[in-house]
């Protein structure tokens, strides 16, 4: 069963990367891309991609410029504000909670 390849599959290939692996290492991702039924080259280039833009997503420092700093601040000051529609989210029942 062949997966649908996504559109950064479908864009053709330029650029080469070069790694090395343990035995072991090639053992996991070979028998890991063979479940997710894709080539170890996909596998590999999937998962490196995922890690890299979650390595992006999760940085906590953010350089800004004192004016926009200011902004950020101020509204960190502000009165919070009635939001309903969070107010009825957070009343109800977690999910995993039994009723």
């Amino acid at each position: 069963m062949a997966s649908t390849p996504t559109p950064a599959a479908r864009t053709p290939r330029s650029a080469r990367l070069g790694l090395r692996a343990t035995p072991e290492q090639e053992r996991v991702l070979r028998r890991a891309a063979e479940v997710a039924h894709k080539s170890l080259t996909d596998f590999v280039l999937e998962s490196a991609c995922q890690a890299a833009e979650q390595t992006l997503l999760d940085q906590r420092l953010f350089l800004v410029s004192d004016d926009r700093y200011q902004t950020m601040l101020d509204l960190l000051e502000r009165p919070a504000q009635d939001n309903p529609c969070l107010r009825d989210l957070f009343s109800r029942p977690e999910p995993w909670e039994t009723p």
